[in-house]
């Protein structure tokens, strides 16, 4: 992670808007706005073209930040802030669904591959780099025949919403740890 000067970006991925406020791509969002509870912060629009909240976790400094765009661009508002905040390519942690993952599981890692996620593909092209690392969190592949694409813009099932809340907390949990005591230390408690 960044010395201490050096704050750490955490960019939760999802659509803008009321519209897309439940759905299982804004995930990135929902646990971004824990986090901000966390902090005690409050997102406000940025020029960078995200909303950001800047704080401390676990005494650490760290910029949260929901990109403003619509999510197969959230690269542009990511790659403005870590040119504002000052902020190295392996101090981004960003935070988005994941369709391989069984519901609610938490997956850290850094780097690799987009695996056809248009936000990741946007932000690996803005920051020259795929050296970042990666909160995911398991929203599961739809049933049948229904295509992706659709089943991401769609909210949590009744089901799903039942745990939600704890899910988005163990995730906050394992962002948290990444930032504390690194990646080893937080994929072996989180794994």
């Amino acid at each position: 992670m960044s010395s201490p000067a050096e704050p750490v970006l955490i960019a939760g991925l999802g659509n803008p808007g009321p519209r897309y406020a439940g759905n299982r791509h804004n995930i990135g969002f929902l646990v971004a706005d824990e986090l901000a509870d966390r902090i005690g912060g409050r997102f406000k629009s940025h020029k960078c073209g995200a909303e950001v909240v800047e704080g401390r976790l676990h005494g650490k400094r760290v910029v949260l930040a929901k990109p403003l765009s619509y999510m197969n661009l959230s690269g542009g508002p990511v790659a403005g802030a870590v040119k504002f905040f000052k902020v190295p390519a392996e101090s981004v942690i960003v935070i988005h669904d994941e369709l391989d993952l069984p519901f609610g599981t938490v997956r850290l890692k850094r780097g690799g591959g987009e695996n056809g996620h248009n936000g990741l593909r946007s932000i690996s092209k803005s920051l020259g780099t795929r050296d970042y690392l990666r909160v995911r969190f398991g929203i599961d592949r739809p049933t049948g025949r229904m295509d992706p694409a659709d089943y991401v813009l769609r909210d949590f099932s009744t089901v799903e919403k039942k745990e939600l809340a704890y899910f988005i907390d163990r995730c906050a949990d394992a962002v948290g740890a990444v930032v504390s005591e690194g990646l080893a230390a937080a994929q072996n408690r989180f794994h």
